[in-house]
């Protein structure tokens, strides 16, 4: 009797040696404009909707009886929300949700994948932010990395945004994982 299956196959490799190199790259830096009590007020207002928000988020006496002793940004709050005052991205050159435009962004060749998805977000926070912030989003390209699954194998791609405020204190960290196939 002879064996007729097939022996596994090694699969190719996803990540090519520019992909490397471009690890640590920035993909996109931006400024805000200085953060407004209004503008905290507004954030607030509109994510604790239909309740009202915390008073160390609207009212100036009640904040500064708290331990940070003003007015501070809910966590969640994004002064890019509206505009930033600089703003330094390459087009991507690709469609949307196109699994490519990480790689057209930073002008390399993609890996040949059709599919993405989302893999997950990691925050880690540091100073609040307060009114009188400027505050500075730096997106860069951290790893990459391959796992089999059904479908074939998956390429893991990190990106890691900074903000920070004008003073270099870390304001908020974020890693996002991509997954393609």
């Amino acid at each position: 009797m002879t064996d007729t299956t097939k022996p596994a196959q090694a699969e190719v490799s996803h990540i090519s040696g520019e992909m490397l190199t471009a690890i640590g790259r920035t993909l996109s830096r931006r400024v805000s404009f200085r953060v407004s009590e209004s503008d905290i007020r507004r954030w607030a207002l509109a994510v604790y909707y239909p309740d009202a928000p915390p008073e160390r988020f609207i009212e100036s006496e009640t904040a500064a009886k708290s331990r940070h002793g003003g007015i501070t940004a809910p966590e969640d709050f994004n002064p890019f929300a509206w505009l930033a005052a600089l703003q330094s991205a390459a087009p991507s050159g690709g469609k949307e949700n196109d699994p490519g435009s990480l790689e057209r962004l930073l002008g390399i060749t993609p890996p040949p994948l059709e599919f993405q998805l989302n893999g997950g977000l990691e925050v880690d926070y540091g100073v609040p932010m307060r009114p009188g912030d400027v505050i500075t989003s730096e997106n860069r390209l951290m790893s990459y990395a391959e796992r089999p699954g059904r479908l074939g194998l998956m390429l893991f791609t990190v990106t890691e945004d900074t903000w920070t405020n004008q003073d270099g204190e870390l304001v908020k960290r974020s890693r996002t994982t991509l997954i393609r196939y």
